[in-house]
């Protein structure tokens, strides 16, 4: 092919948007010469396909905001104590997402819940849901800075809008009456609508020594656990803790 058309397919292949079409040639060689034009177009058209799902993929991978990606396969089910390895994988089939069911991880801390969150997120991304990840604390300075700039109706509409929503580390601050009223609301608006993943180290009965508002706790934990899996995380055994010794291990020993 001389280099005029060579130039040509670049430019038409950027003005339709269809990047994987500059890797014709790829496609040639693997169907080989024995193949019609109606196949080469077809390979051409699948490639085009997958590439496309592999950046959407990356997109809301990154536009859900997670520390750092895990998988369920990362995942060493066989630490848990009170859940099993099915029950695990039956989750990250995301069904609960589509019936809009709640996940809430309780555990003491190392156990695995952000783990299984983030991992669980991830699943959800890959499925073509949008996803997004806060911390507690995160999410209620993020709802109390958008008041203050009069954009809390946008962030409330944008949270209502994302498939799962993961609230991780809700324990480890005291929120006073204003944070746990903006907290509750997002939660409320998602009851029966859209997922939640809330991972904490306190049972329901403690969450009174996070929030002021008793009867909001009431309210709060009715909603969330409304159609839910409450998950019991806690192990004598930290995950995290053993996790990390094995990669230690394994580094030492390469």
């Amino acid at each position: 092919m001389n280099n005029t058309n060579k130039q040509a397919i670049e430019l038409y292949a950027k003005q339709l948007r269809l990047p994987a079409f500059n890797h014709y040639k790829d496609v040639v060689r693997q169907l080989g010469g024995d193949k019609t034009y109606e196949d080469f177009l077809l390979a051409l058209m699948k490639m085009e396909l997958d590439a496309r799902m592999d950046s959407s993929q990356k997109r809301r991978i990154k536009t859900a905001g997670f520390p750092y990606v895990k998988t369920i396969d990362e995942l060493d089910c066989s630490r848990f104590e009170h859940i099993t390895e099915a029950f695990v994988h039956e989750l990250a089939s995301c069904d609960f997402v589509s019936k809009r069911r709640n996940v809430v991880t309780i555990g003491n801390p190392g156990t695995g819940k952000t783990h299984l969150g983030i991992a669980l997120g991830v699943k959800a991304c890959l499925q073509g849901m949008n996803v997004k990840f806060y911390t507690a604390a995160n999410l209620s300075n993020e709802l109390i800075e958008a008041q203050e700039y009069k954009k809390l109706l946008k962030i409330e509409k944008q949270l209502a809008k994302v498939d799962l929503l993961i609230i991780d580390e809700l324990s480890y601050l005291t929120f006073n009456r204003h944070q746990s009223e903006l907290l509750f609301k997002v939660i409320a608006d998602r009851a029966e609508r859209r997922s939640v993943i809330v991972s904490t180290n306190l049972k329901f009965s403690d969450w009174i020594t996070m929030f002021e508002n008793t009867t909001m706790v009431t309210a709060l934990v009715d909603r969330l656990t409304f159609k839910s899996h409450v998950l019991n995380m806690n192990s004598e055994h930290s995950y995290r803790a053993d996790h990390q010794g094995q990669e230690t291990k394994g580094d030492v020993k390469s």
